[in-house]
């Protein structure tokens, strides 16, 4: 049998009796799902590994204390995990994430644009910076909604069980940033649609 077809509950079993590759497949399974969660939070590559390295230290702890509780999927417990260890590093620091571009993330991606000419290019992005600007605008937990959905690309199942809310109050966030973001554009007039 190859690891790939060992389920991940027998990974942490194999690894509590001492296998220490079954941690490495587990981490090596989920680790692009976690450090996504991470980096689209704290736009910061190297925070989120920091955060990624503390993510599993915990994991490791919660796993060899005995307080690994099977009640769904290892990878929502763990991002549910990566997910109190970036809030908390917000409170700690008393700050707020901010989006910013890089060359592997773009705020706007999934935001239909009405005009969507190949000659409109530029008009395109200086609405992306504008639409970014707006995003940034939005209540924390409102902005974390539409940053797990459109750029993690996480199910409303996933952002509720991530952020330790029900589905209907991650739709609820969802409803009241799109609401938000319409009228912010209504009010700058920005000529854009939201799906």
């Amino acid at each position: 049998m190859h690891q790939n077809d060992v389920a991940d509950n027998e990974l942490i079993v194999s690894y509590l009796n001492g296998n220490e590759n079954s941690l490495q497949q587990l981490i090596l399974r989920h680790q692009r799902k976690i450090f996504t969660s991470i980096v689209v939070l704290v736009k910061d590559k190297e925070l989120a590994e920091d955060i990624f390295q503390e993510t599993f230290i915990k994991i490791i702890n919660t796993l060899r204390s005995g307080n690994y509780q099977e009640e769904g999927k290892f990878i929502h417990w763990a991002v549910r995990i990566a997910h109190n260890l970036v809030i908390d590093y917000f409170r700690k620091n008393n700050r707020m994430p901010m989006l910013r571009d890089s060359d592997d993330y773009s705020v706007v991606n999934n935001l239909k644009l009405t005009d969507d000419n190949i000659e409109d290019r530029m008009v395109r992005e200086q609405l992306h910076k504008e639409i970014r600007l707006l995003v940034e605008e939005l209540p924390f937990d409102q902005r974390e909604v539409v940053i797990m959905r459109h750029f993690a690309d996480m199910s409303f199942k996933e952002i509720a069980e991530t952020t330790d809310v029900s589905i209907n109050t991650a739709l609820g966030r969802m409803r009241y940033a799109l609401i938000n973001l319409r009228r912010l554009i209504k009010k700058k007039k920005i000529s854009v649609s939201l799906e």
